[in-house]
């Protein structure tokens, strides 16, 4: 119950339904407020309890400060929490934990179940392994469950074993764009009180929420555990930067375009830690699935969120999805009574302020690492030329040789361009040949453009007129559909596209995350080992919202986001040597040159399409029992209990080591003394370079581990599926193999030097690990700027604590990394400001020690702490643990400690 100090409570009433609600109109200053901030002012009214949601906390966010640094601690209860099963996995193992220990401790296991509703939804674990065939969808499902079987039967115990927590199975679709389709509420209704609908997530791109009006964003497991658990999530107020958009998209260009120029509009800009809320007359012309697709890009931009207002067209949205009739009523009532129903000519106070007109966006690109780095699509040859030559070794020799080599049937060679054509041969004995900047990898992937039917359809329109034209995809290029939900299917053949897309290669493969996470599946044997035996630096082109070093495939270097149908575009051409701006995509049946404009659908071909083959129905049968799933799916056999029963054998879920020896109050903080570095990083290290993801190959640690376990190499499936085993996962960390550790220069993967060893030689950083650990040496890793950006992966800082690293000291980090650290009992330090590792002088080499660290045990957290060297440097780093509410967990030695022990004491 609310203490209600500002007498808030009142009653609304929709049709026959009545609602409790709480006024924000009874706080004085809320009208002034921005929509996300009304929405947490709206969160501390109906949780206040007087201790750790007070009415000094409503007053300070009522008083909002636009122009002021974030420094007010509150107290954020979301409604709700969603998973996927990579991350979601690991959330389940540790509650089951959890149980465990309580019961170890002398307390009831039941007390360990979720608090707020969880929903987990299926959808990292299917590999594009099979592509190009009718049948590719169903092979896959079938290596899905053969290689899943043990984490679908842990989930399915999960599901019986805890309240409030459902799973929506395999083949579904993906997470986000299956929340906002259906499981989002937008405004919440829960013992008979209405309320908005607020979320975190266990991954990054929880965000795509935010363009339903839902404010919520990715958070890691361990704190996502905590929110299940009743933990309220302890943030600051935050900035909040208004972004006006005015116009509307001109002829020619997608949601994908308009998406990666706010993205880079927005990493320039600036805005790590900071909420983003799109506001003006522009915004009206922005339809619901766009609005998702930015929300969607957050984590790409920085953000902590990237919210667009309730207004008609999210009711229109949550109609055709299948909402019914008095959820629409209830949300368009309460919007409004609450001052949350967008005004489009209303100007809010916001702390920074950007604008776009939205006639100047122009089709885009972005790439070959960043999804920041866009470039105008009629730009990309000529940059790809500049890009290429930082992947490709002696690229002027290659530049050089190229006339030496038949060009028979290579990609279009541009002037100046590394070249090094190589002939492949096929099983099937057709023959081609490859040369860098050749698309090997066409997908049209990710919740971020298959939720939005719009470039879904204008996709399928293209690959028609290609094919009526007599156009087909390249023989080099693995083409995929991976759509995030059943629905895109069933509009695809409704308006007869289907059969078009399959003539193109891109057959249904799955409905899940696949490429856009690295399940990409191999590419034919014989190219991959082309690409490898020449070093070639082929591409992927991919509708996803990632392409960071080594993630999408790792035989691919180069990588690049683009709307669905460029990607088809792309596949047609077969390289990025093609200018398809200006060169033909390949020739019609009498030899004529067919260009992209001339197979390019028109606006209004694709809102016929839209308009006609869409309809509420399909939702609400894709829908109509979600978390029911198929034969197979209820097939698996359901493990009881109310404690899970270890299966001491597998290789897939085993109960992790955090609680061990753990007591029922804490051991005091310590300083850190004799620490050696673990690994000496550049700038924009991603939790994609730190968290084990992709492949596991078989000559690594990881790999060894398996094989020592009777796994078959063609079984080891990916880090992510089995990111319930611990001892898997501390093998991966770090273990990228775009990853340059600075300490073993010369060297690229999960490589450092072992200073425990004579001569201190190149070792797996695992292995190293292992001896620092047994010699009872602590560990530091050091790093540049916007350290851990990227995916909101707990194994990030998971990994990082099991191998025994206890300090990071970076330039800056990204605000989810940072926190999921000190969720570890990792301390995040960072370099006083303007100086770095280089600037003082530091190698690696040296050994380090940390004072000061103990003040946390005075109940305050110092704002800096001294760091000495054997080398004679010194520096006062400063702390990055930014609320009380984190140091708490850091004293505990994490948050789940912290969780575990206010439970016990209740």
């Amino acid at each position: 119950m609310s203490a209600n100090s500002f007498d808030a409570r009142s009653t609304l009433r929709v049709g026959d339904e009545s609602y409790e609600i709480f006024r924000l109109d009874k706080v004085a200053g809320s009208d002034r407020l921005p929509y996300s901030l009304k929405v947490l002012l709206e969160n501390l009214l109906r949780t206040e309890d007087g201790a750790n949601i007070t009415a000094d906390h409503i007053r300070a966010l009522a008083g909002w400060d636009a122009s002021a640094q974030p420094s007010q601690e509150i107290q954020f209860t979301p409604a709700r929490v969603i998973m996927q099963d990579f991350t979601g996995v690991p959330c389940v193992v540790d509650l089951a934990t959890m149980r465990e220990a309580v019961r170890e401790l002398g307390g009831d296991p039941a007390r360990i179940n979720p608090l707020a509703p969880a929903e987990l939804v299926i959808d990292h674990s299917v590999i594009a392994d099979k592509f190009g065939t009718a049948n590719a969808f169903q092979q896959n499902v079938e290596l899905e469950y053969g290689r899943n079987r043990e984490r679908y039967q842990f989930l399915r115990w999960g599901q019986t074993a805890f309240d409030e927590f459902k799973v929506v199975p395999p083949g579904t679709g993906i997470v986000h764009q299956v929340n906002i389709e259906h499981l989002a509420r937008t405004v919440m209704v829960r013992n008979g009180q209405a309320y908005p609908d607020t979320l975190v997530g266990t991954d990054s791109h929880t965000t795509m929420v935010n363009g339903l009006g839902v404010l919520g964003w990715g958070v890691g497991g361990i704190e996502a555990e905590a929110a299940m658990l009743g933990q309220p999530v302890s943030m600051l107020i935050p900035r909040v930067v208004g972004f006006k958009l005015t116009g509307e998209l001109p002829t020619g260009t997608t949601a994908t375009d308009l998406v990666l120029t706010i993205t880079e509009m927005l990493r320039k800009h600036g805005v790590v830690g900071k909420f983003v809320e799109f506001y003006g007359e522009g915004v009206g012309a922005i339809p619901l699935a766009n609005r998702a697709t930015i929300g969607n890009m957050s984590p790409e931009f920085g953000s902590t969120a990237a919210i667009f207002p309730i207004d008609a067209e999210t009711i229109s949205y949550l109609r055709l999805t299948g909402r019914d009739a008095q959820q629409l009523a209830l949300v368009e009532s309460y919007a409004k009574e609450q001052g949350l129903w967008l005004d489009p000519a209303s100007e809010p106070e916001f702390s920074e302020y950007l604008e776009l007109d939205l006639a100047t966006v122009v089709p885009s690109i972005a790439g070959p690492k960043r999804p920041q780095d866009r470039i105008a699509l009629s730009d990309a040859t000529a940059k790809f030329a500049d890009d290429v030559r930082a992947y490709v070794p002696n690229a002027d020799a290659d530049e050089a040789g190229k006339e030496s080599f038949p060009a028979s049937d290579s990609p279009a060679v541009s002037n100046g361009t590394p070249s090094h054509p190589v002939t492949v041969t096929l099983a099937d004995g057709s023959s081609f040949e490859l040369d860098h900047g050749a698309v090997t990898v066409a997908a049209i992937t990710s919740c971020t453009n298959t939720s939005n039917p719009s470039v879904m359809v204008g996709a399928a329109l293209l690959a028609k007129k290609a094919v009526e034209r007599g156009l087909s995809r390249k023989p080099w290029v693995k083409t995929t559909l991976a759509p995030g939900s059943k629905v895109v299917m069933d509009y695809y053949d409704r308006a007869g596209l289907t059969p078009y897309l399959d003539k193109l290669g891109f057959n249904l493969v799955g409905y899940g995350c696949t490429t856009c996470i690295g399940n990409s599946g191999p590419l034919p044997e014989e190219i991959s080992q082309a690409v490898n035996e020449h070093d070639l630096a082929v591409v992927s082109v991919l509708s996803g919202n990632r392409n960071f070093e080594g993630r999408i495939n790792p035989d691919v270097k180069m990588n690049y986001l683009a709307s669905p149908p460029l990607v088809v575009a792309y596949a047609l051409a077969g390289s990025m040597k093609v200018d398809i701006t200006r060169e033909p995509l390949g020739a019609d049946a009498e030899g004529r040159p067919v260009y992209l404009r001339d197979i390019w659908p028109t606006e209004r071909e694709i809102e016929e399409v839209v308009a006609s083959a869409i309809g509420q129905e399909m939702f609400g049968q894709s829908y109509a029992d979600v978390f029911a799933g198929d034969a197979q799916w209820n097939a698996l056999p359901i493990p009881t209990g109310s404690t899970f029963e270890w299966d001491p054998e597998s290789t897939y879920v085993r109960k992790p080591p955090y609680f061990e020896g753990m007591r029922q109050d804490p051991e005091p903080v310590s300083d850190i003394t004799g620490a050696r570095v673990l690994a000496k990083l550049g700038d924009s290290v991603t939790t994609d370079h730190i968290s084990p993801a992709g492949a596991i190959k078989a000559d690594t640690p990881a790999g060894r581990y398996l094989t020592e376990h009777g796994v078959e190499r063609r079984d080891f499936n990916s880090y992510g599926s089995r990111r319930g085993n611990h001892e898997v996962m501390i093998r991966g960390t770090f273990a990228n193999i775009r990853l340059r550790n600075q300490i073993a220069p010369g060297t690229e993967g999960g490589y450092t030097r072992d200073f425990t060893q004579d001569g201190a030689p190149v070792s797996f950083i695992y292995d190293a690990s292992r001896n620092y650990q047994e010699a009872g040496v602590p560990l530091v890793v050091l790093a540049g700027k916007e350290y851990g950006s990227g995916s909101s992966r707990d194994w990030a800082a998971k990994g990082t604590a099991l191998l025994g690293v206890r300090a990071v000291i970076a330039e800056s980090y990204e605000r989810i990394h940072r926190s999921n650290l000190i969720g570890m009992g990792v301390l995040p330090l960072q370099f006083p400001a303007g100086q770095d590792a280089a600037s003082l002088g530091l190698t690696g080499e040296e050994t380090f020690s940390i004072t000061g660290v103990t003040a946390l045990n005075d109940g305050t957290t110092p704002e800096t702490v001294r760091v000495t060297t054997d080398g004679g440097v010194e520096f006062d780093a400063v702390v990055r643990i930014d609320t009380p509410g984190e140091a708490d967990y850091y004293r505990n030695g994490g948050i789940m400690q912290y969780v575990l022990r206010s439970l016990l004491r209740k």
